[in-house]
C-alpha cells in the first residue's frame, strides 16, 4: 500500500510541476507575439552615428547599415518598423524598460552585457588594424619592436601595451595628428578601428602613399540587442540574419555603407553565421 501511495504522490507533484510550468510559460510574456500582435518593432538605433545610423539631412529620416538591417528585420516579422532615436548610455536602458524591442545600434558584444542582454549573431565585425606606409610589411607581427602611433585613451593605445610590450606605444591627441606623425616618419605605423582608419584614408591627399593592414588587431563584434529570456525573438532575429547573408542581401547592405565608392570603403572581412 506504501508503495502505491507513493506513486500516487509522484504522479500529484508531476501533475503540479506541469501545471506550475504552464503557468511560469503564460505569466511569461512572449515579445515575439506581442510584437506580431501591435504590428509594430521598436528598435533602438543611433541618429548621430553614421554610417551606422544619422539623420539624412535631405529627407530628415534616420538612414545608415543598421538601419537597413531594421528594416530587414521588421519585414521578416510582418511588421511596421518604428524608430527609436537614442545614443551610446540609453541603448540598454531603452530595451529593458520596454520602450524598444531590439537595439541594432552598433552595439559591440561584451561578457558584462550579456549578462544583462542577450546578443543576437553578429552582424557587423570590426577591430583596430594598422595604417602603414605603402611599401611596409604585411604582418602584424612584423611591428612588434617598432614606434606605433595610436589614439590617447582608446582601446587600441591599450591593446597596443597589451600585444607589443617591446614597441614605443606614442600616444596623440587625435587620429590626423597620428596620421601626420606616420608621414613625418615618426611612428612606422599608426591604428585605430578600421572604420575610421578607411574614413581617415579615404580623405588623405595622398592616400596611394598609405595601406590599411588586413589582420585585426582586436576583433569586435556587433550584435542585435534583445530583452534577457525572450528566446522567440531572438530566434527569429537570428534566423532573418543568417537568412539575409545566404540570399545576399546582407553583403548588398554592407556595400551601401562600406563599400568602395562610399565615405568609409572597407572590404568585407566577415560573413553572418549561425551561432
Amino acid at each position: 500500500m506504501a508503495q502505491h501511495n507513493h506513486v500516487q504522490r509522484k504522479a500529484l507533484l508531476a501533475l503540479a510541476m506541469v501545471a506550475l510550468g504552464g503557468f511560469a510559460a503564460s505569466a511569461q510574456a512572449d515579445q515575439l507575439a506581442d510584437i506580431k500582435k501591435a504590428g509594430v518593432v521598436k528598435v533602438a538605433t543611433f541618429d548621430a552615428n553614421p554610417p551606422f545610423g544619422a539623420v539624412d539631412a535631405k529627407t530628415h529620416e534616420i538612414v545608415g547599415y543598421d538601419v537597413d538591417f531594421a528594416k530587414a528585420l521588421a519585414k521578416s516579422l510582418g511588421v511596421k518598423l518604428e524608430l527609436v532615436a537614442t545614443n551610446p548610455a540609453n541603448r540598454i536602458p531603452l530595451l529593458q524598460s520596454g520602450k524598444a524591442d531590439l537595439i541594432v545600434a552598433d552595439i559591440t558584444i561584451t561578457p558584462e552585457r550579456a549578462q544583462v542582454i542577450d546578443f543576437s549573431t553578429p552582424y557587423f565585425v570590426t577591430g583596430q588594424q594598422f595604417l602603414v606606409p605603402a611599401k611596409s610589411p604585411d604582418k602584424l607581427d612584423d611591428y612588434s619592436r617598432a614606434r606605433i602611433g595610436a589614439v590617447k585613451g582608446t582601446t587600441g593605445e591599450q591593446a597596443l601595451h597589451q600585444r607589443y610590450p617591446s614597441a614605443r606605444v606614442m600616444a596623440y591627441d587625435d587620429i590626423p595628428l597620428a596620421l601626420t606623425a606616420l608621414r613625418n616618419g615618426n611612428v612606422q605605423a599608426i591604428t585605430q578601428d578600421s572604420t575610421i582608419l578607411a574614413g581617415l584614408l579615404a580623405g588623405a591627399p595622398d592616400k596611394a602613399s598609405f595601406k590599411i593592414l588586413p589582420d585585426l588587431l582586436s576583433k569586435e563584434e556587433i550584435g542585435v540587442g534583445v530583452k534577457k529570456g525572450e528566446t522567440a525573438l531572438l530566434k527569429a532575429v537570428n534566423d532573418e540574419l543568417v537568412n539575409l547573408e545566404k540570399n545576399g542581401e546582407a553583403s548588398r547592405i554592407y556595400d551601401t555603407w562600406f563599400g568602395p565608392s562610399t565615405q568609409t570603403p572597407q572590404p568585407r572581412s566577415f560573413t553572418i553565421e549561425a551561432k
